[in-house]
């Protein structure tokens, strides 16, 4: 594997065990928990692609590195997420990290692999949604992807952004580093201006029939 791709796979393992650890903390779970949340956040997306793309045993499940990568996030956040907290909302900026990183490198190996650019797209979107879905689905709490600001869309204007290059035969680091930027960016500036979707509005009045 590119040195490249396997720092952006890993970085981001680390960015979303991170995340995963810190809303582990805030609802209270031990440290057995804490660690569990860590690992399937910072893996379930990756192990989500290569199931679909056929690249088995997953890559998580196979090398040590993510485990350990996981459980050092995991420990870190444990003992000093005190500190942790003291960043300016944490969790979204490991999560935001995380979802780019994971994005671009999914749409990568997607096409690695022989999928078609709008698979690969949709497969990098996957890579970065997946784990913050079992994360919050494991605390109980409604997925991240389905009510915040430009998740998934994030997501996917970096993968977007992946197999253009390849299309336009723009290989090499600058474009996957230009994907990681999208991604990060929009996710960043839509949490800080609260840009969003359109969402649906009950009517106060009731049903009528």
């Amino acid at each position: 594997m590119d040195v490249f791709l396997l720092a952006l796979d890993l970085i981001g393992t680390f960015a979303f065990a991170i995340s995963g650890a810190t809303i582990g903390v805030r609802h209270r779970l031990d440290l057995f928990g804490v660690l569990v949340l860590a690992f399937a956040t910072a893996t379930f997306g990756g192990i989500a692609r290569d199931v679909v793309i056929g690249s088995l045993p997953p890559a998580a499940l196979v090398n040590w590195n993510y485990l350990a990568l996981s459980c050092l996030a995991g420990l870190v956040t444990f003992r000093w997420h005190v500190q942790v907290e003291r960043l300016r909302n944490p969790v979204q900026l490991f999560d935001a990290a995380g979802l780019a990183l994971f994005a671009v490198y999914g749409a990568e190996k997607a096409l690695a692999y022989g999928l078609a650019p709008f698979g690969a797209v949709l497969l990098g979107m996957l890579s970065g949604i997946g784990g913050g879905i079992v994360r919050d689905i494991l605390v109980n709490r409604t997925p991240v992807v389905l009510q915040a600001e430009l998740y998934a869309v994030a997501a996917m204007a970096g993968a977007l952004i992946v197999v253009a290059g390849h299309a336009l035969e723009l290989h090499g680091h600058a474009v996957l580093f230009s994907g990681v930027l999208v991604c990060f960016g929009l996710r960043f500036m839509a949490i800080r201006h609260g840009w969003s979707l359109p969402v649906a509005r009950p009517d106060d009045g009731g049903d009528r029939q």
